[in-house]
Parts: C-alpha cells; sequence; structure tokens
C-alpha cells in the first residue's frame, strides 16, 4: 500500500510518500515541503498548496492520503490555517477518489514512536531509522509527514476493517469498537 501523510500548514506544508504492509519493509517513496510566504494573499497560498498536492497524488498515485487532524492550540490564526491547508489535502485526495484518513498528532506520535507524548525529535529518529535513511528528513514538516503515512500504513488497516465490520452489521465504527472491545 502507498500512502500520501500530508502536514497541513501555510507557511510549510509537509508531503511524505511512503510505502509498505503488513510484513513488509516500509520504503520511501518521496518528501517534500511547499512553502508559501507568510505576508502573501490567502487564496493564492492555498492554491500553491493544492497545486503541488494535486500534483504530487497524480504522480505518485497513492492508496490513501493521511493527514494530521487539527487540533486545539492557543494561536487561533495558525489554526485556521493549518485546518484550511489540511481541507485543501482532502478536497485533492476527493477529487481524485483517494480515501482519506485523519489523524491525531498524539496517535501518530504513538504508532512511530510508541509514545503518543514524544517530541519532534523523537519522531524523526524514529522516521529516519524506520525508513532506514542515511539522513533525518528535513525540515520537521517532512518528518512529520512521512509519520502521517506511517501511522496510517500501520493503524488505517485496523480502523477500515473496524468501519467495514460496522456498517455490515449496521453500526457505527464506534459501536463496533466498543462492542469488540467488551466481548470476550
Amino acid at each position: 500500500m502507498r500512502v500520501l501523510g500530508v502536514d497541513p500548514g501555510l507557511t510549510r506544508c509537509g508531503l511524505g510518500v511512503v510505502e509498505g504492509g503488513p510484513g513488509a519493509a516500509l520504503r520511501l517513496v518521496g518528501t517534500a515541503v511547499v512553502s508559501t510566504p507568510a505576508g502573501a494573499e490567502i487564496g493564492s497560498r492555498l492554491l500553491a498548496i493544492e497545486t503541488a498536492i494535486d500534483e504530487w497524488i497524480r504522480l505518485r498515485r497513492p492508496d490513501a492520503v493521511a493527514v494530521e487532524r487539527v487540533f486545539s492550540q492557543h494561536n487561533v490564526s495558525t489554526v485556521m490555517g493549518t485546518a484550511q491547508a489540511g481541507a485543501v489535502a482532502i478536497l485533492c485526495a476527493a477529487r481524485h477518489g483517494v480515501p482519506v484518513a485523519l489523524h491525531t498528532p498524539s496517535e501518530v506520535k504513538a504508532a512511530v514512536t510508541g509514545s503518543g507524548r514524544a517530541d519532534k525529535a523523537q519522531v524523526t529518529h524514529m522516521v529516519t531509522r524506520l525508513l532506514r535513511l542515511a539522513d533525518p528528513p528535513r525540515p520537521a514538516d517532512a518528518a512529520d509527514a512521512l509519520a502521517l503515512a506511517i501511522c496510517h500504513l500501520w493503524r488505517g488497516g485496523a480502523q477500515a476493517r473496524l468501519a467495514a465490520a460496522a456498517s455490515t452489521a449496521g453500526a457505527s465504527p464506534a459501536a463496533a469498537s466498543t462492542a469488540g472491545g467488551s466481548a470476550r
């Protein structure tokens, strides 16, 4: 499976594609950071991000797109920019018929490092090791995008199976998860 991870942001939007599967080694396909000037008009910034993500989807043909779920921050303008860039990634994936998954920062950290409280240096270190890279991906936005892709490769399959089971049973994925967790 091939996953495009997107670490959304207006100033720097990280992109990373990783291939892998159950029992298969992870393989880096590519990584980049889309940068837009902080002083530029919002429409042109979002258009630049959209153009880059659309091209990455067309050229690298991911099976899924994993986007970081926006979480509450103190700086409302940062949250808005992150949400807008994330929405652009979701829109691009939908345009190409590619499924999208949202993962929280703590979920990504836990998947890659084993701790949902890991710092950026720990995430970058583990991404470097897991992908067997000679040098760490830079800047941190690139490493975060790769971590999102890895998280989805490792956790996305289980989430998809829960959703499929829930729809077959006529229940919501949360209900299937709760029911599955309580049955022994």
